[in-house]
């Protein structure tokens, strides 16, 4: 008899179930970090390049980075002017200190720009205002002066040259009175005030005992006062000997300036004497022609 629960004869035996083991976390979840390709990297260089080409087709975005560019190198370029036109006018105003034995400003010609005038070689315009203390030995004299047309080239004479050269001095008259009484020991002595007359062109030198009245005149390119009257009771001393003593001092505060610098007009007005002073084509000194312009 067959057993009907028998496995019939060509029926193979079932197959086990395959194990079941524990299943992790799949990448990316807490705990196992992502294990990213060998591409990873150029994805997100792409990224970023993506970006940058996203960037530059905004009109809007291509105008801004242009303006910042632009504003860059224009702050730059502004830096570099003022500093060298600090610096200019530093080195100027020492050699004009030097001269006149007084404080002074210099100030370079805006346009050109600075720095191209530096690289060029040529100044084209200097202005330069003493502080009005003195100049030498000369007290109450302040001076203006203009430069036109400089050009730094060293030969074996000079260290360049100067086109034109102005100044316009002011000498006021307590300043007159004030150098008299310190340079003139034979004048000075009686000096008390001085007062001008510009209707007649002339100074007047007041003193207790008489006064001496003078004409500036311009004389061997320098400025001279020219004695035309003394008066006053007691005053003894001959024109002859007050001359002298007065071109020794006029020749020594308005002569032998550098550049040939010389003395073009002069006039009296209320409260001084003003004076103009210019040279033309001059050569500017070397170093050890003229220590004052050691630092051009």
């Amino acid at each position: 008899m067959t057993d009907p629960w028998a496995r019939p004869a060509n029926q193979a035996p079932p197959v086990p179930p395959p194990p079941q083991f524990p299943q992790g976390p799949n990448p990316g979840q807490a705990g196992i970090p992502p294990q990213g390709g060998p591409g990873e990297p150029q994805k997100t260089d792409s990224s970023l390049l993506a970006k940058i080409t996203n960037l530059f087709r905004d009109p809007l975005s291509i105008v801004l980075v242009v303006v910042i560019v632009v504003a860059l190198a224009l702050a730059g370029v502004l830096g570099g002017e003022l500093y060298a036109r600090s610096r200019a006018d530093s080195v100027v105003t020492k050699a004009t200190e030097c001269v006149v034995q007084d404080s002074a400003k210099a100030s370079f010609g805006v346009v050109p720009p600075f720095l191209w005038q530096h690289m060029s070689g040529h100044y084209t315009n200097i202005n330069i205002e003493t502080a009005g203390n003195q100049v030498r030995e000369a007290k109450g004299m302040k001076v203006i002066i203009n430069i036109k047309d400089v050009r730094l080239e060293d030969t074996a004479t000079a260290s360049g040259s100067i086109g034109s050269l102005v100044a316009n001095i002011n000498w006021s008259s307590e300043g007159i009175k004030q150098t008299i009484q310190d340079a003139i020991p034979l004048v000075g002595a009686f000096l008390t005030g001085v007062t001008t007359n510009p209707s007649a062109g002339t100074i007047e030198l007041q003193g207790a005992l008489g006064k001496i009245t003078a004409k500036p005149e311009v004389v061997d390119n320098g400025i001279s006062l020219q004695v035309t009257e003394l008066s006053g009771l007691g005053f003894t001393l001959p024109r002859e000997t007050v001359q002298p003593a007065l071109d020794a001092f006029t020749s020594s505060l308005t002569k032998n300036y550098p550049l040939g610098i010389h003395a073009d007009n002069v006039q009296v007005t209320d409260s001084g004497v003003v004076s103009q002073f210019s040279t033309q084509n001059a050569s500017i000194p070397k170093d050890n022609q003229d220590p004052c312009f050691a630092g051009l």
